[in-house]
């Protein structure tokens, strides 16, 4: 018997902004806009045991007389349900600022902290868990401007060069900050640096019982595309754990369809022993 909650996530998948269900792939359609950008996306469920927690947004919008592409890539952990409300309330949260249009890194970041307060007071809803969160706004197709929190990384390829945007927020790079907030970092248990022994990044949004000792600030990068701007990715760190930004760049650089390149890495993260969800999200610009 299919549940209220099974059919409405069927909604979001054929609506293109979400995982398929835990044992299938999803794929995104791609698209362009007058601006020259295509976008293509996919998820699939890796081979660990709980439901797939992974959630995107390929989305076009016009606001203030400026054509705006949104893409994201939320990465959950200890259930969905966090990655889900990023999904529905992160863009439109950045989007209200006030100041959004002139002072736009400042905007973000108390974007992503109006954001992180609301899913720490609607814990007993979302519960316990948290997300990693990649986002990048496209302004005018020329304009483009990346935010992160965690290890979903965004990576630019110019003249096939890559260029990451993004700062995998690992907790052995802030372990100062995380003891001055009275956390520490171990290795045990497991073989990665952890968050109080916990969580593997060192910035997240949610994880309530760690929010003492785990920052939900983003890293704001400003970009002009211009004629030597190729593509983008924007992938969970199911991709980056077993492909170098380099790796990535070249394996898609000649895949002209969006949607067929961002199915290509992930074919590529898999053929690579990649156990973890993973999603992504490839941006064209020429």
């Amino acid at each position: 018997m299919t549940t209220g909650r099974e059919i409405l996530h069927k909604m979001k998948v054929k609506a293109g902004f979400c995982s398929s269900a835990p044992d299938t792939a999803a794929k995104g359609k791609a698209k362009a806009t007058k601006n020259h950008v295509s976008h293509g996306s996919h998820l699939v469920k890796g081979k660990t045991n709980h439901p797939m927690e992974d959630y995107l947004v390929t989305d076009f919008k016009r606001v203030k007389d400026h054509d705006l592409g949104l893409f994201a890539i939320f990465d959950g952990h200890l259930g969905h349900d966090v990655a889900n409300f990023l999904q529905n309330n992160l863009f439109d949260n950045i989007l209200k600022q006030a100041d959004f249009w002139s002072e736009t890194r400042k905007a973000i970041k108390r974007a992503y902290k109006k954001t992180d307060d609301e899913i720490l007071d609607k814990v007993k809803q979302l519960g316990r868990g948290g997300s990693t969160a990649v986002t990048a706004i496209l302004i005018d197709g020329h304009k483009l401007i990346v935010a992160n929190v965690g290890d979903s990384r965004a990576v630019l390829c110019k003249n096939g060069v890559a260029e990451q945007l993004s700062v995998d927020h690992e907790p052995s790079k802030e372990k100062r900050d995380i003891e001055s907030r009275g956390g520490f970092v171990s290795n045990l248990p497991g073989d990665v640096p952890r968050v109080d022994g916990q969580l593997a990044v060192a910035r997240a949004f949610g994880d309530k019982s760690l929010k003492l000792h785990l920052s939900s600030e983003p890293d704001v990068e400003v970009k002009t595309v211009d004629e030597s701007t190729e593509f983008m990715i924007l992938a969970s760190d199911g991709i980056w754990k077993v492909m170098t930004n380099k790796e990535a760049v070249e394996s898609i650089r000649h895949i002209k369809d969006a949607n067929v390149a961002a199915k290509r890495l992930i074919d590529e993260a898999v053929s690579r022993k990649s156990k973890d969800d993973i999603s992504c999200i490839v941006v064209r610009f020429r």
